[in-house]
């Protein structure tokens, strides 16, 4: 399996399979709109503003598995928009853990252990996928999506195989 077999769903119920992406590096981040660390979706809109031009794509996931989220992925969606001026794709509500989690999240803590394993341990952890699906790297929830700046560029460098 690659990154690029998986299906997800966006907020507005509409589903997509990642293969959209080929090409593109991408972070792919579980968000929470009432998480301490929501602050980060400024961040992470900056990045997108700043690379995505160069083919950079962020999709946000939201999960109410620590309890943070608010009840629809409508509502997580416009309070990102409206609150933190998010452009970039936000999903469906899905878990991030555990015998429900989405698959994609699944395979991206199965590529790169975190320090619990193959857990997600909060909202905001951070996974940097190349142009050619393989995942990079993956943050910490603390990690300022601005620290990540010199991973991106070096990603963006790099062509497709």
């Amino acid at each position: 399996m690659s990154i690029y077999d998986y299906t997800v769903t966006l907020e507005n119920g509409e589903s997509y399979s990642l293969s959209k992406y080929r090409g593109h590096p991408m972070i792919i981040v579980n968000t929470a709109t009432k998480c301490g660390f929501a602050p980060q979706f400024k961040q992470l809109e900056q990045l997108y503003q700043t690379y995505a031009d160069q083919g950079l794509m962020i999709l946000g996931f939201p999960s109410n598995q620590f309890k943070q989220e608010v009840s629809t992925s409508q509502e997580a969606a416009a309070a990102c928009r409206t609150t933190y001026g998010v452009s970039f794709p936000m999903h469906t509500i899905a878990d991030v853990n555990g015998k429900d989690a989405l698959p994609l999240f699944t395979y991206l803590t199965k590529e790169a252990p975190g320090t619990l394993g193959v857990s997600i341990k909060w909202n905001f952890t951070k996974f940097l996928v190349d142009r050619d699906g393989n995942v990079v790297k993956r943050y910490a929830p603390k990690t300022n999506p601005l620290k990540m700046t010199n991973e991106i560029e070096s990603v963006l460098q790099k062509q497709v195989k």
